[in-house]
């Protein structure tokens, strides 16, 4: 099992120039694991893809759907505390953290592309590429 960020999600079910290293991030591991607050950044992208016409409605329906799919049994709420710990500790977001708190309390990596996630915790993070060598 690996958590995976959003944006990694994104490339998973998006056009990408990374799709074809996500495909083998699932060779790798294909138990993907995320907080609930996946569902509103995921759903924030779409929205901005709406909003430029480069999807449609239904598109982004049914990417929603394919990727709620991908990730059914390894939704997660997160401890607020957890959470907040690792903002004291850095100057990531509280969206971000909760990233990095589930993978610590699951005892597994979140793969991400975010780069201030990777410096600032780079014992639980490791990006796409790293994950995939």
């Amino acid at each position: 099992m690996i958590v995976v960020d959003t944006n990694i999600l994104a490339y998973r079910w998006l056009p990408s120039p990374n799709a074809t290293k996500v495909e083998r991030l699932l060779s790798v591991d294909s138990t993907w694991a995320a907080p609930l607050l996946w569902r509103s950044e995921f759903r924030n992208l779409l929205a901005g893809l709406l909003r430029s016409n480069r999807l449609d409605l239904a598109t982004a329906e049914t990417t929603m759907d394919r990727a709620k799919q991908c990730l059914t049994g390894g939704e997660f709420a997160v401890s607020d505390r957890a959470v907040l710990e690792r903002v004291a500790t850095s100057r990531c977001t509280a969206y971000d953290c909760e990233f990095v708190a589930l993978a610590d309390a699951l005892r597994v990596r979140l793969v991400t592309e975010d780069k201030a996630l990777l410096g600032a915790f780079p014992k639980t993070c490791r990006s796409l590429d790293a994950m995939i060598e």
